[in-house]
């Protein structure tokens, strides 16, 4: 065989293995979109177990927290809290397992408005003295307490009626005193504030001045330093719930509380919009279900959440109402309670 027909088959062999390996290129195309499919949807499946995790863990939530059932309330059509405005009020109560009681330790008034996507809070001292028509003059604190009592011991309700009740009657007092339609109220447990803290690892905050008390009793054991800081779910409450020291020297008051106490659940809805809270949200959901009865229907409670979900720092007006002090009393500004009233009023006629 001559050398040129050898040559032949060997190149012809070398174009069909250049073909073939032609050939390849787009399947290792195909397989890398593959991969790179494989991957996002993944993602989507997980993004989609996330969502469907906190839609459940929200759900549940909601039951735990709600007094009512829908079907015991019937909405008017443009009533709702997704298309009206809404005020409701918030008391945080103070049960812990060492001290503590019915007293309302922090009390605010909340005026919520959907087309703004903003509210206006009014926070009360709670040893403001209260005097409406038809109620004897009492500390604010004292209201919820009272009528509980009242339910429980002259109405002969049960338990659960008799806090039901005791809300009811609270949410007309401060209807009346700021001259709006409180339409809700929601109890909170002090243990509630500090499991949210903890849910998001944290809040950071300015603490005003050296903080250091105890009490045996109650088992109180304030100790916090002076400047910014990064506190825990105990230590944020024990900022929100400090009034004096042991020694008399760093005193607080009531208005100091209510400042600090916004400065927190600002810095808490801050936090909850960033990336890090987003991915405890499942955590804070566990921890408000355990710690808040709201006496609004589960279906607007879920609007609530749709509605406002995003509300961010600015979104909130904070106005603490004003007053002097004359034990046992604070006895409030009418200038103060004037302007509180006025921003109320105007956020639901937004």
């Amino acid at each position: 065989m001559s050398k040129g027909s050898t040559e032949l088959p060997t190149r012809m062999a070398a174009r069909q293995s250049a073909k073939s390996k032609k050939k390849k290129k787009p399947q290792k195309k195909r397989s890398v979109f593959k991969t790179l499919f494989i991957i996002f949807f993944s993602i989507l499946l997980i993004i989609a177990a996330v969502l469907a995790y906190l839609v459940f863990k929200a759900d549940k939530a909601v039951d735990q927290i709600s007094e009512v059932e829908d079907s015991e309330v019937v909405i008017p059509v443009g009533e709702s809290v997704k298309e009206k405005s809404v005020a409701v009020l918030l008391l945080g109560l103070d049960a812990r397992a060492n001290g503590g009681g019915l007293n309302t330790d922090v009390m605010m008034v909340a005026a919520f408005n959907p087309t703004t996507k903003s509210t206006t809070i009014v926070t009360i001292p709670r040893d403001s003295r209260i005097d409406i028509k038809g109620y004897s003059a009492r500390k604010a604190n004292s209201f919820y307490a009272d009528f509980y009592m009242n339910a429980l011991n002259k109405k002969k309700l049960p338990k659960e009626k008799a806090f039901a009740d005791a809300k009811e009657e609270v949410r007309t007092v401060m209807s009346e005193l700021f001259n709006i339609d409180i339409k809700y109220s929601a109890v909170i447990n002090f243990q509630g504030f500090a499991d949210v803290v903890d849910a998001l690892g944290g809040v950071k905050v300015d603490v005003d001045m050296r903080m250091k008390y105890k009490d045996n009793a109650d088992g109180t054991n304030i100790d916090l330093e002076k400047g910014i800081q990064t506190l825990n779910g105990d230590k944020a409450l024990d900022f929100v719930r400090y009034r004096k020291s042991n020694d008399g020297r760093n005193m607080s008051s009531d208005f100091d509380r209510n400042k600090r106490q916004s400065q927190v659940i600002s810095a808490l809805t801050d936090k909850m919009k960033s990336f890090s809270g987003a991915t405890k949200i499942g955590d804070v959901i566990d921890s408000v279900g355990k710690n808040l009865t709201i006496d609004m229907p589960p279906k607007e409670i879920k609007n609530m959440l749709t509605t406002y979900f995003g509300i961010s720092n600015s979104d909130i007006t904070f106005i603490p109402l004003e007053g002097d002090w004359r034990s046992p009393y604070v006895y409030l500004n009418d200038a103060s309670l004037n302007a509180a009233r006025t921003a109320l009023q105007a956020k639901m006629a937004e």
